[in-house]
């Protein structure tokens, strides 16, 4: 959990002006909610379970962002009974709904950015398109509802800085459209996107670089316009580090054109568990070893999850060490979109999280902490 501290840190040092909300949906382990809940954040939450965890952990509702376009009536009148007022649009059937059952909820329009290079775009469901925006919010204002900012989302897992200075440039022109008909925003919520690790195309340096620039110049103090995010594996990816257990090994005949002996291991979890990020995230997924095999050879080798269909694979084919049933192995920076979308499909449990912080991470909690929620742990 020192990690998490660490990344607030960080966050707040480059981006003084933007406050974050994180996305529950990307891992809902309380261990990462009650930290940052502690820190001060705010939560980017999609649905009604979603805030009840929240909620629960005694976070103040105006510390929500119901960052759903398109969200159950049920879902939205429990909004409305736990005073969760900001939530997120982006067409006319979602205004008509919300003027039934919470018409005084503060509402914030998505548009849809220009297209960008991300590992899941999330432009071919949600947002309008800002050309179409002045439409969705003349009907708003016909419904007498309250329009409080604009957002977006550029993709999960960006991978272009420029991404953001161009959704923030739409942003703006809505803002402006927004003013010809009565509405003074005052919200700008850039969505997501933040990668949790720096990568060869991209690094958080770039991003907070390029988003600052744009919204000193675009949004600048004076303006009076709060900003905000919804990072979600900016804070969990590097934080969780995944153990799990050799439990069966196969040899394999070598094919004509291999020569050596393959071997096929099943380790205690899989794409139907933890590794459903393969599937859904686009993971690409290394293993490592509590041995020491650097002096070893190595063998052309599968890894298989523990369940019984064939789809549960995890690495096709990899050089490995020959390993034995008992052997553990461990997977870094799985914190993102692992545990959030784990099932226990063929009756195969998720895995169980030990959580840790070091004594100086647990006290800069404390430089945080403003009437926020408290955290305790155990010796």
């Amino acid at each position: 959990m020192g990690d998490v501290v660490k990344k607030h840190e960080e966050w707040t040092s480059k981006m003084p002006r933007v406050e974050p909300f994180y996305a529950v949906k990307c891992n809902n382990d309380p261990g990462i909610l009650q930290v940052l809940a502690a820190l001060g954040t705010g939560f980017d939450c999609a649905s009604k379970a979603e805030i009840e965890q929240v909620l629960a952990m005694g976070v103040d509702p105006s510390r929500i962002v119901y960052a759903n376009p398109c969200k159950m009536r049920s879902h939205i009148k429990y909004a409305r009974e736990e005073n969760v007022a900001k939530m997120t649009f982006d067409n006319e059937e979602e205004l008509l709904k919300i003027k039934e059952f919470y018409p005084d909820a503060q509402l914030i329009i998505r548009i849809l950015p220009p297209p960008s290079k991300a590992v899941c775009n999330l432009g071919c469901k949600y947002g309008v398109h800002p050309e179409e925006a002045l439409d969705l919010l003349k009907k708003a204002k016909q419904l007498d509802l309250n329009i409080a900012g604009v957002s977006f989302h550029v993709g999960s897992g960006c991978l272009e800085a420029e991404a953001f200075q161009n959704a923030i440039l739409a942003a703006r022109k809505v803002f402006d459209n927004a003013k010809l008909l009565g509405y003074n925003l005052d919200l700008l919520d850039i969505g997501g996107g933040f990668p949790g690790y720096s990568q060869p195309e991209i690094n958080f340096n770039d991003i907070t670089s390029t988003i600052n620039s744009s919204i000193n110049k675009l949004f600048p103090e004076g303006m009076g316009v709060r900003i905000i995010a919804e990072p979600g594996r900016y804070y969990a990816a590097l934080a969780y580090t995944l153990a799990a257990n050799v439990i069966a090994k196969r040899q394999v005949k070598p094919c004509l054109t291999e020569e050596k002996t393959q071997y096929m291991y099943d380790i205690n979890d899989g794409v139907y568990g933890s590794f459903n990020c393969i599937l859904y995230d686009h993971a690409d997924i290394e293993v490592d070893y509590m041995k020491d095999f650097e002096q070893e050879e190595t063998f052309p080798s599968s890894l298989w999850g523990p369940t019984c269909d064939g789809l549960d694979c995890i690495l096709p084919k990899s050089q490995m060490p020959r390993l034995n049933v008992g052997d553990w192995v461990y997977f870094r920076n799985m914190g993102a979109y692992t545990l959030a979308a784990g099932s226990t499909f063929n009756g195969m449990p998720l895995p169980k999280v030990y959580h840790y912080i070091e004594d100086a991470w647990f006290e800069r909690i404390q430089v945080f902490h403003r009437d926020s929620v408290g955290i305790t742990r155990n010796e």
